[in-house]
């Protein structure tokens, strides 16, 4: 037998063992690492790879009326989801998917990177699919590897009465609006968040809050059971939300006011409990959910009627003669002339090298402080105006509410303006003015600016003497009260006779807010305020009652005409709607008492 000499030498051999058992030593201690000191932590990334964590929706809650009527609720619907770590080509699936239930791609793909919020989260791409577009994908659901759906709630408005600007509307939490969002932390890309109205105020009331479970799958992403080991949180659903709205009287309102440009706002005098609360134009209120077009939102958008913004609580506007009870309060109060002095009326009133006139052309004779708010007469205040400093004018118009928030439960709000010497100042330099200025400023015109409810915490402060709370829709502990301390009782008492008898004279203005209902007492006062881009603007503000039932209401159309000619008869109508129903009512109640 043949035999070689081995040429390897001792210190090679010695040097391949160490390395040998180096290399064992060091594979044995990571396997020790990996299996027994991070045993936990690779567990973890292990059943992440295998379970799928899944988001319960519970409904939001619901918004009821004053009589427990549901407006707001919620009703299922199919949503279509996108899994990151399953899908290897996002496009092409999207193009698969709009060719079979006819989607426009772009859609899906902004959807997709909006809500897009990591590799193992389900990113929504659709809402509101049919049953149909639901049985197509799921015919190809092969075709489809990572594509998933699920019925969630989406806000339903089951009233036939619109209410978009005080109701509001939801959005979908994304990459952008998340920005705008205090707590942001306690959301999730795709969860319904309240974003304007009383969907916003009371989002932490009415918000459900999501519940989690664990869904076993396998090495394609679909799911194959329940995980075990992995408890389910079950989800929250919102509390309901009563508000103080008449269903009722808030439909009729809104049919009245179909075709015309303004706002009509009808509250409880002395609660501020708001009734009815009517813009219109107006959109619909199921505007925003589901998929929005872009030409439609964009015909919304740039449409001049502005059918989207609130009017009662944003739109601002010159108050015309329903401002004149500041300067006659003034008056009464600091005895700046006699309530009885006489001043004549010729239709016109010479100041300086200007001008103005009054409403009636021909004049209204001699007038007194009484004569001159009955009639409105424009002449009279612009003698008045003169004898009262503008920053005590300016400071008692905002003892009334104006140029300040009113503190409605909406999340949007004007202040208006109220303009003083400083405002003057700046505007027109301090020589830059005159007192020419206070005349347009005494009969509401000029640089005085009101929104709608502000007038409303006004006419309510005259009803109430000076006692009134914050305009609002639900009960709440943070509604405030209004109050003015320094206006005499005798002042508002004669106020309140001389706004009943704007309407009630055969010469006042407010003469056809009278429905003539037995027992039934109405005060108002008209406005009528001029703009530069047309007729002018109409009001009617004021209040009623009869036995125990107590309204006022703020009527405005836009470019509409004179406030006794075209407010008034609205709120005629609406006077009979709910005096004569509340009659019926209680002529039902008295028979089944006696009976």
């Amino acid at each position: 037998m043949l035999k070689t000499e081995n040429d390897v030498s001792i210190r090679r051999y010695i040097a391949f063992n160490i390395l040998l058992i180096t290399v064992f030593s060091i594979l044995i201690v990571k396997f020790f690492q990996l299996q027994i000191v991070q045993y936990n932590q690779y567990k973890e990334k292990a059943n992440i790879n295998s379970i799928r964590v899944e988001s319960l929706n519970a409904p939001r809650g619901s918004i009821l009326d004053r009589d427990g009527e549901i407006i707001v609720d919620n009703a299922p619907t199919y949503a279509l989801f996108a899994l990151p770590n399953v899908i290897t080509n996002i496009d092409s699936i999207i193009s698969i998917i709009c060719q079979l239930i006819n989607l426009d791609s772009i859609i899906l793909s902004e959807n997709y990177q909006k809500y897009y919020n990591g590799y193992f989260t389900p990113v929504k791409l659709i809402k509101d699919l049919t049953f149909e577009q639901i049985s197509r994908l799921e015919e190809h659901n092969l075709d489809l590897p990572g594509i998933d759906y699920k019925q969630i709630q989406e806000r339903h408005y089951a009233s036939d009465i619109n209410g978009s600007h005080f109701l509001g509307y939801v959005v979908d939490v994304d990459k952008t609006n998340i920005r705008d969002i205090p707590n942001a932390n306690e959301y999730s890309y795709g969860d319904l968040i309240g974003w304007s109205g009383l969907e916003k105020s009371y989002e932490e009331y009415l918000r459900d809050l999501n519940g989690v479970e664990y869904k076993a799958i396998d090495v394609y992403g679909r799911i194959i059971g329940e995980a075990h080991g992995r408890n389910k949180i079950l989800p929250k659903p919102g509390k309901d939300l009563v508000i103080t709205i008449d269903s009722k009287l808030q439909k009729f309102v809104e049919e009245l006011m179909n075709g015309k440009r303004g706002c009509a706002v009808i509250s409880d005098p002395e609660t501020g409990e708001i009734f009815s609360f009517v813009n219109s134009p107006s959109y619909s209120p199921d505007l925003f959910t589901g998929v929005t077009i872009s030409d439609e939102w964009n015909q919304i958008l740039n449409d001049p009627n502005k059918p989207l913004l609130n009017r009662i609580t944003s739109g601002l506007y010159p108050p015309g003669s329903t401002l004149k009870m500041i300067t006659l309060a003034y008056i009464l109060e600091h005895r700046v002339i006699s309530p009885d002095k006489q001043i004549y009326c010729s239709g016109k009133y010479r100041f300086g090298n200007r001008t103005f006139r009054c409403w009636n052309e021909a004049g209204h004779g001699y007038v007194n402080l009484d004569k001159a708010l009955i009639e409105s007469c424009d002449v009279y205040f612009y003698n008045v105006i003169q004898n009262i400093p503008l920053d005590d004018w300016a400071e008692l118009c905002r003892q009334f509410g104006f140029g300040e928030k009113t503190g409605i439960d909406l999340p949007s709000e004007s202040y208006g303006n109220v303009p003083d010497k400083k405002y003057f100042d700046l505007r027109y330099g301090a020589k830059g003015w005159t007192k020419g200025l206070k005349l347009n400023i005494a009969i509401g015109q000029g640089e005085t600016l009101v929104t709608p409810i502000q007038l409303l915490t006004y006419i309510n402060l005259f009803f109430t003497n000076g006692h009134t709370k914050q305009p609002h829709f639900a009960e709440s502990l943070g509604i405030k009260n209004v109050n003015i301390e320094n206006i005499s009782k005798s002042t508002w008492d004669r106020f309140n006779n001389l706004l009943y008898r704007v309407v009630n004279d055969k010469k006042g203005t407010g003469k056809t807010a009278n429905p003539h209902i037995e027992g039934l007492k109405v005060a108002g006062k008209t406005g009528t305020s001029e703009n530069p881009h047309g007729k002018p603007h109409a009001w009617f503000i004021g209040y009623a009652v009869k036995d125990d039932i107590k309204r006022s209401f703020v009527i405005l159309l836009e470019n509409a005409g004179h406030g006794g000619d075209e407010a008034a008869p609205i709120v005629r109508q609406i006077l009979s709607y709910i005096y004569k129903d509340s009659n019926m009512e209680n002529n039902v109640k008295n028979v089944i008492d006696s009976e």
